[in-house]
């Protein structure tokens, strides 16, 4: 699999430079034009001003692109033919020439052929409500159970069955950690009611409990749910209505399979005149800082083994 690096990413591979892997999908299909390219360019640039290298992955013309120069980001973030593409469909948006943005899945499997460690996105696919009936369940869980990295998100996307999603997780042996907290987060809000989840209290201790997974043979990802800042949430209680609605009218218009979570992103936005996109944006950057933070310090521990 041929992989184009940036000249700042491969430069950061060569000298053992912290690098935080960033998905496209968010950019292409989880925000509206022009607030993805905003989003997107504040995220680089937190990463550059912590001294970390900003890995966007995308697929442009059938061709794997870690590290997007400005021109390709304004691309992805703009242009309407650019491809839900998740790792199942790899091989296929190669031998095609697609344009793709890489999900969470597609993201994790780029970034650990090049040794990227860190990886943060808003938040993982998983269990669908429902899926005792339609058997909806993300690649994103597969692709944690199989490659080992350090994956940061606002815990599992709300429009999903939170309990079953967990469930899933342990079955597959994904270590599952809450940043300062033992309560799963719901995305949008800090509360979800799922507890039971291993706190841990700073980014030293993930790179530590990576480390140890990686020694002890784990090929499993360490999830680190990180909650949503209190200030930016909506209330469970709040959102939960709305996300049922937006739920039903998908099943009303039969919108399945990898274009349910577009959709019903778009729905929830519009049914909280944009405030779930402000929600969205706020924990997407929370999670890009703690996943600097994360990288650092794994980077760091390399240096002094070295």
């Amino acid at each position: 699999m041929k992989i184009h690096t940036s000249k700042d990413v491969q430069l950061a591979l060569e000298t053992g430079q912290p690098i935080l892997a960033l998905e496209s999908t968010i950019i292409a299909h989880g925000m509206p034009f022009p607030d993805n390219l905003k989003f997107a360019q504040q995220g680089e640039s937190l990463c550059r001003d912590q001294g970390v290298t900003p890995a966007m992955i995308a697929i442009i013309n059938g061709e794997i692109h870690v590290g997007l120069e400005k021109d390709l980001l304004i691309f992805i973030a703009e242009d309407d033919g650019v491809r839900k593409t998740s790792r199942r469909e790899l091989g296929i948006a190669i031998s095609e020439k697609w344009h793709g943005a890489t999900t969470v899945s597609s993201t994790m499997h780029i970034a650990h052929q090049l040794g990227i460690s860190v990886f943060a996105t808003g938040g993982i696919g998983g269990v669908h409500r429902g899926a005792e009936y339609s058997f909806d369940v993300s690649q994103d869980l597969s692709a944690l159970a199989e490659i080992p990295m350090v994956v940061v998100s606002a815990g599992a996307k709300a429009i999903l069955d939170l309990p079953k999603t967990i469930e899933m997780m342990e079955t597959l042996g994904i270590t599952v950690v809450g940043y300062k907290t033992g309560e799963f987060p719901a995305f949008y809000s800090q509360s979800s009611g799922c507890f039971g989840i291993h706190p841990i209290s700073s980014s030293g201790g993930v790179a530590a409990l990576f480390k140890e997974n990686v020694s002890a043979g784990l090929s499993s990802s360490v999830l680190v749910a990180n909650p949503v800042p209190l200030k930016d949430e909506i209330p469970a209680q709040e959102i939960e209505s709305i996300i049922y609605a937006s739920c039903k009218t998908a099943a009303t218009q039969n919108i399945t399979g990898k274009d349910l979570t577009p959709f019903l992103l778009g729905d929830i936005l519009d049914k909280t005149s944009g405030r779930s996109l402000e929600t969205n944006q706020a924990l997407a950057i929370n999670n890009i800082k703690l996943g600097i933070d994360i990288a650092k310090k794994l980077a760091k521990s390399r240096e002094v083994l070295a």
